[in-house]
């Protein structure tokens, strides 16, 4: 492990991510328009991961996704719900392009043997899923074991086959910018597609100075490698503002490059009504200033 943390660069002080945070959300304003609010939504992973989902409610989902009734837009990345339902989106969901993604290996908190981690996670592929969002053994993690924490993702990751692998830090549960550093180049380094804030599931979810920190990671990796890695944040994201808040950060420190669905995610259950009257309000805005200045 310590030969993959010494190909980074020491990580920045709590103080140091606090300052660069509020530099680029004090420009925030600048990003908020009607193609970003476009892009973010093309990026969302809308989600339900709830104790009272059923089938119905899956399925009515995937009707939402399949009769989002605004012209000229594009489509969500993906699905995501709990294993048990991905067969019931595969049965519902119409439009081919949307992913349809799945936590597994224990989801929320990741305690439990990693056999069943491995098996779960290749049943849910096997039921359709094409990209698994798993939660790291935050346990293990902040006892320093990190060579468990790398050893599970790796066999996630070959469970996963041809699926792509989310990798969730819970960075609120990592109790440090240093901690939510490591993290990042563990899950990179063993297998990551993506890495992601947070299960939702406990206090904070995502947060500014998280994503902050992981696109850091994924800059200097991407430095040394030429290799991309996504980032999502998830997680108490439900309106547009706070979209284009995380949309800005990945902006500033990875570039345009990064600013679509095959690379930036935001995971979230309310935010896609948000985003759409957003992008509505705009859109009438736009024509009635053309009308104004074309009379």
């Amino acid at each position: 492990m310590e030969h993959f943390l010494s190909q980074y660069a020491v990580p920045l002080t709590s103080q140091e991510v606090d300052n660069q945070v509020r530099a680029i959300l004090q420009k925030t304003s600048e990003n908020f328009n009607l193609q970003n609010l476009v892009r973010c939504f093309s990026c969302l992973d809308l989600t339900t991961l709830n104790v009272n989902d059923t089938s119905a409610k899956v399925a009515e989902l995937c009707r939402k996704v399949d009769n989002f009734y605004y012209a000229h837009l594009p489509e969500v990345a993906a699905i995501c719900v709990y294993p048990s339902l991905v067969a019931e989106v595969k049965l519902n969901l119409h439009r081919s392009k949307v992913k349809i993604a799945a936590v597994s290996g224990g989801f929320p908190s990741s305690q439990t043997f990693l056999e069943v981690k491995v098996l779960e996670t290749m049943l849910t592929v096997e039921k359709g899923a094409n990209e698994i969002d798993m939660v790291i053994s935050v346990g293990k993690f902040l006892e320093k074991n990190y060579q468990t924490v790398c050893e599970e993702i790796r066999a996630m990751k070959m469970a996963c086959k041809n699926a792509h692998l989310k990798v969730i830090l819970e960075t609120g549960a990592l109790n440090s910018v240093e901690n939510i550093y490591i993290a990042s180049i563990l899950a990179i380094e063993s297998g990551a597609d993506f890495i992601k804030t947070s299960t939702g599931k406990i206090s904070p979810a995502a947060t500014h100075e998280a994503v902050f920190v992981m696109a850091n990671v994924v800059r200097q990796y991407f430095q040394r490698t030429g290799k991309k890695i996504g980032i999502k944040p998830a997680g108490g994201i439900s309106t547009s503002q706070q979209a284009i808040e995380y949309f800005s950060i990945m902006k500033n420190v990875l570039g345009d490059q990064w600013l679509d669905s095959s690379l930036f995610r935001i995971g979230a259950s309310t935010l896609a009504d948000n985003l759409l009257t957003d992008i509505h309000r705009l859109k009438q805005d736009s024509k009635e200033n053309s009308q104004f200045f074309n009379s």
